[in-house]
């Protein structure tokens, strides 16, 4: 069996480790004669195995008591309509800082409901940096302050985060949970679809702070409404049990293999071997200021579209697939998350010097 080296965005790789321990078990889990695939979400055995993940994702994470853990539906996106249906709800007026797509998105949904306001934006230099901010451009009784932590697309990454004093904070961490330890006491709200570092396509990760429940809009629908799901331990109508059961056992590797500092020091070598080679190279570079990078998603372009499509095509024959960017920056985008071996990024790097060489 011959597996490639992805570097998608997402559907990505997950650990073999991990992929390996769910085919040994489709068939059968764990004695219940049954796969996860088939089993009721009503059942002891699922239930066990919700339980365990959530209880397993609060270690990790240090997340405190007064938080509740929801694996919903509808991805990410849905999220941008379930904040400001439950969040939105005293002033509402909310916050926004839009560092690419995502933020965008969220915040164009957000003023559906309410006043939204943009304090800054790194769209004039196609989001390759993280805004400075003034603090005197908040708005004060705002209900909540928005960010994505981590940019998919553009490859940028919070280092900072702003100080909203009483005003929650709210964050898109889908392409950076769990790649290094995050301070969940300093936000109101975090939120992950789960397909690139965490399980398949299927669940989103809700962390909430529990005051922020129970006020939603009056005409938000029941299954946009967190309160529902909290009540119901996430069980409110039938979860993504298999994708549910993934994250489980990503959650129990992570916790085999150091817990998130250990996944910071990992991801922190991968990232420096990749950067070190496109700040020395000829051809290469980065498309982000170095401040801002990304430790997750690496863009990076030629200057010419032509040999840009020839090295996706390249690389892709050599076992190193997904690198074609973002239609919004071209050239290529190395995901390079928890589960890509270090290995990866030696093979990506080498394959980036030889074809340097041959194209001078």
């Amino acid at each position: 069996m011959a597996r490639v080296y992805n570097f998608s965005a997402g559907p990505s790789m997950l650990p073999e480790e991990v992929l390996r321990q769910a085919a040994e078990e489709m068939l059968d889990y764990q004695g219940s004669g049954q796969s996860v695939l088939e089993m009721s979400h009503r059942s002891k055995v699922f239930d066990k195995i919700i339980k365990d993940a959530e209880a397993d994702l609060r270690e990790i994470m240090n997340i405190p008591d007064n938080y509740k853990v929801l694996f919903l539906q509808g991805g990410g996106s849905t999220q941008f309509a379930m904040i400001p249906l439950n969040l939105m709800n005293k002033s509402k007026k909310a916050d926004f800082v839009i560092t690419g797509q995502w933020a965008n998105k969220a915040y164009q949904e957000a003023a559906r409901y309410g006043e939204a306001k943009v304090i800054a934006s790194s769209k004039d230099k196609t989001f390759s940096y993280i805004p400075k901010l003034n603090k005197a451009d908040f708005t004060p009784d705002a209900d909540y302050f928005y960010i994505c932590l981590n940019n998919t697309i553009y490859g940028t990454k919070w280092n900072q985060l702003p100080e909203t004093g009483d005003v929650p904070l709210v964050a898109d961490i889908s392409s950076n949970v769990l790649s290094e330890p995050i301070d969940v006491s300093k936000f109101g709200l975090l939120f992950a679809g789960a397909q690139k570092n965490v399980s398949g396509a299927g669940v989103t990760i809700v962390i909430v702070r529990e005051d922020l429940i129970g006020n939603a809009m009056d005409f938000t629908p029941t299954m946009l409404n967190y309160k529902i799901h909290a009540d119901a331990g996430s069980l409110y109508n039938t979860p993504p049990c298999y994708a549910i059961y993934i994250a489980g056992l990503v959650f129990q590797w992570i916790k085999k293999n150091g817990g998130l500092e250990a996944m910071k020091a990992a991801n922190e070598k991968k990232a420096k071997l990749l950067y070190d080679f496109l700040d020395s190279s000829k051809l290469f570079k980065g498309t982000v200021v170095p401040e801002d990078r990304s430790l997750m998603n690496v863009p990076f372009v030629t200057g010419n579209e032509e040999l840009d499509a020839k090295f996706v095509k390249e690389a892709t024959a050599a076992g190193l697939v997904n690198l074609k960017g973002h239609r919004t920056v071209g050239g290529m985008r190395a995901s390079i998350y928890n589960a890509m071996p270090y290995e990866g990024v030696v093979a990506l790097v080498d394959f980036m010097k030889k074809f340097e060489a041959d194209n001078k």
